[in-house]
């Protein structure tokens, strides 16, 4: 079974060490008993999956899309016909290239809420080398 030590899993979560030692402390993650404490992997996939539960979706629409990234505007580049719409969705940036008349016709700014909707035919998943 894979595990991992308090400072890895908090890059994965994107914590720090101490949060993630409190969350231990508090019985959210258990550990594998060892010295260092290493936290089992399918623990942390369920933390993981509990602390990216999405924000509500403002669109409350349906969707056959499953990735859906709720988020704030943090930048536009509109520049003549085209514009560079970037989107801070929790711990991901969503980059988004569109007309200039979207834009506008979406009333988007600094600050906006908006959703980045991904609809893809190709997800490639890579793991480390040992």
């Amino acid at each position: 079974m894979t595990s991992y030590r308090i400072a890895e899993a908090a890059q994965l979560l994107g914590v720090s060490d101490d949060t993630v030692r409190r969350w231990v402390d508090q019985g959210h993650l258990p550990t594998d008993g060892g010295a260092p404490a290493r936290i089992p992997g399918d623990a942390l996939a369920a933390r993981a999956v509990e602390l990216a539960a999405a924000p509500p979706d403002p669109a409350g629409v349906l969707s056959s899309a499953r990735n859906r990234f709720v988020g704030i505007v943090t930048r536009l580049q509109v520049d003549g016909v085209m514009a560079q719409v970037d989107i801070q969705a929790g711990p991901h940036r969503v980059v988004s290239l569109m007309s200039s008349e979207a834009v506008r016709e979406l009333g988007l700014e600094v600050g906006s809420l908006a959703v980045a909707v991904v609809k893809a035919t190709t997800v490639i998943v890579e793991t480390p080398k040992d």
